[in-house]
């Protein structure tokens, strides 16, 4: 399936240019096309949703949404929480040609979202004629080897961008296991980029306080399984139920032998 794109500079092959914003919220220029991840534009203060925790976001996003300029699609890991899709981020996806979230979660986005299975695959349209591959990743938003997480978090899924001439690209999403790492890995690796969302989020009622996203270990080990070159991390400021940060991932990364790796922007 194809959609119409937004004018945009092309990526080298050498480096797909990423710039995260605050949260999870990351801009991709990959083939052409201007690919926003998860977006949270609400300004700093505490947010509630019926049945879930209040999220209290501590710091803006670095750009407004009126001065992003033409974004050519969405992937959103997941519409449930506040801190991956807030107010001002719901209202931005009413001007993107294709919103691509979980099966679930598509019809309560509406507009342009399309739901998108783990392993299933559309295709965006380059503006050189040629084609961008985004494969749904499979993510759990919650540890291995709990029962029913997604019942307690919900479905989250990640995403892989591929084309013929560019590197490969994995957004993790919400994701904090590595057993589901080692099977994208098997597919796609080495990849090239991994944008991971690496915050460590807690909450003491759930799973014993164990975290819902990759902490910076298993961040630094899925480095390694996906055999990424380079990985820049998301999900890890602006909210104050991210417990760990910036150096904390400079320091497991430090501490596995991949720090070189590690692109903060």
């Amino acid at each position: 399936m194809s959609f119409p794109t937004a004018a945009a500079a092309r990526p080298s092959a050498e480096q797909v240019p990423v710039r995260v914003l605050g949260g999870p919220t990351a801009l991709i220029e990959y083939g052409g096309l201007r690919i926003l991840t998860d977006p949270t534009f609400d300004a700093p203060g505490d947010y509630s949703r019926p049945g879930r925790p209040t999220l209290t976001k501590t710091a803006p996003s670095s750009v407004a949404p009126a001065d992003l300029g033409p974004v050519d699609a969405v992937l959103l890991s997941h519409d449930e929480h506040a801190d991956n899709l807030d107010e001002s981020g719901r209202a931005f996806l009413t001007d993107v040609p294709v919103t691509l979230t979980t099966p679930s979660g598509a019809p309560r986005v509406g507009g342009t979202a399309q739901g998108l299975a783990p392993w299933e695959s559309v295709e965006l349209r380059r503006p050189d004629g040629g084609t961008v591959t985004v494969t749904g990743a499979p993510a759990l938003h919650g540890p291995d080897g709990v029962e029913d997480v997604e019942e307690s978090t919900g479905e989250v899924i990640g995403f892989v961008l591929t084309s013929a001439d560019l590197p490969t690209v994995y957004v993790s999403g919400d994701n904090a296991s590595l057993i589901l790492v080692e099977r994208i890995a098997e597919r796609f690796g080495p990849v090239d980029t991994a944008v991971l969302f690496a915050g460590a989020p807690r909450f003491p009622a759930l799973f014993d306080g164990a975290p819902i996203v990759l902490d910076s270990t298993g961040a630094a080990e899925a480095a390694r399984i996906l055999g990424a070159r380079r990985v820049v991390p998301a999900h890890c400021d602006s909210w104050a139920h991210f417990t760990e940060g910036r150096d904390d991932l400079v320091a497991a990364f430090t501490a596995a032998g991949l720090a070189d790796r590690l692109d903060l922007g």
